[in-house]
């Protein structure tokens, strides 16, 4: 899916690399504006096939996955991970992770899909909560939380407390994003399921996403920010498709004074609910300058209120993250524009 047209929105790597070629190095530090706060960009991959391409992204020579992040560390100050969601981390990954990258590097990691309540594919799992499930779940190709035994799931979250060790140990490790699926709606049992999340990953800074819009419906939205806001957890605000079911309005609001976190989607429609694409499809959007400079005064208004904020651009197509996060880094710094 996607459109192999030219259009504004996705216009191709070699025209999004035209647009930040005076920008290659806006956002590779951390950004102080004048009202507070400290303001980091990044992209949500920095492995996708189609970002490692040759000539996409990487300079030539960067080809595996020590000199990638070699690289993007030295562009990015932060990065979200997001294999953690289709599999659990393994420590010896974090290693590697700290060892490849400045002590002052930040990576957000995306909560496993279990500690949402979402499914995962059974053979993912660590062999040995793969033989500890009951016979009749081993046989599922697909396993959700509601089914897992309790005692299991208490296995992974230790062990994914486990494996980020070495980033915890370094002072690399910025949140864990826990995105609630659109069936998690609001309610009293889903609330604590939210809750139980902050209490296992208690000590870390955690932050909320929401694909359900009826939490910040009229009737819940008080409440629900009320809910974070007592927990001090981050209500990750969103730019993403509005219509659907999935979508959450872009409200800006900031529910713990340390962190704040904004993710960039995209504004790709088409392909916001498509079944059987890559998220690099899914989120195949490149944002306008215009689109980008709209945030700019949302964004200090959110540093203003919160010590971090980090600017995490989903958009993972080729290099449309990349340019995207180094616009709105230029636009924070009030830099020129660079190449048209």
């Amino acid at each position: 899916m996607g459109s192999t047209t030219p259009t504004d929105h996705d216009p191709g790597p070699d025209a999004a690399n035209a647009r930040v070629a005076a920008l290659e190095h806006a956002g590779a530090e951390p950004i102080e504006p004048p009202g507070g706060g400290r303001i980091l960009v990044g992209t949500a991959s920095w492995t996708d096939p189609t970002m490692t391409a040759a000539g996409v992204f990487y300079p030539s020579g960067a080809d595996n996955a020590e000199e990638r992040l070699g690289y993007y560390a030295s562009s990015f100050p932060v990065v979200e991970v997001d294999s953690t969601y289709y599999a659990l981390p393994v420590e010896r990954t974090a290693q590697l992770w700290a060892e490849r990258t400045p002590p002052d590097f930040t990576f957000d990691i995306k909560a496993h899909a279990l500690m949402t309540g979402q499914g995962t594919e059974t053979r993912r799992l660590p062999k040995f909560i793969r033989e500890a499930l009951p016979a009749e779940l081993q046989e599922k190709s697909r396993i959700y939380l509601k089914d897992f035994p309790g005692e299991l799931n208490d296995e992974v979250w230790r062990t994914f407390r486990s494996a980020l060790a070495p980033l915890e140990e370094r002072g690399q490790l910025g949140s864990i994003l826990l995105q609630y699926p659109k069936w998690v709606f609001p309610s009293s049992e889903n609330r604590a399921l939210i809750a139980d999340a902050a209490e296992r990953l208690d000590g870390w800074k955690i932050a909320v996403e929401f694909r359900n819009g009826s939490w910040l419906n009229e009737k819940n939205r008080e409440r629900t920010l009320a809910f974070l806001s007592e927990r001090s957890i981050p209500f990750v605000i969103v730019d993403e498709p509005q219509g659907f079911k999935s979508s959450v309005p872009p409200e800006i609001v900031v529910t713990s004074p340390e962190l704040a976190v904004v993710r960039f989607h995209g504004r790709n429609a088409v392909t916001w609910e498509a079944k059987n694409i890559t998220p690099a499809e899914r989120f195949r959007y490149l944002y306008s300058r215009d689109e980008l400079a709209d945030w700019v005064p949302k964004v200090r208004e959110v540093a203003a209120q919160a010590k971090e904020v980090h600017l995490m651009f989903n958009n993972c197509y080729a290099n449309y993250g990349t340019t995207n996060a180094r616009e709105i880094a230029a636009l924070l710094l009030d830099l020129e524009a660079g190449a048209a």
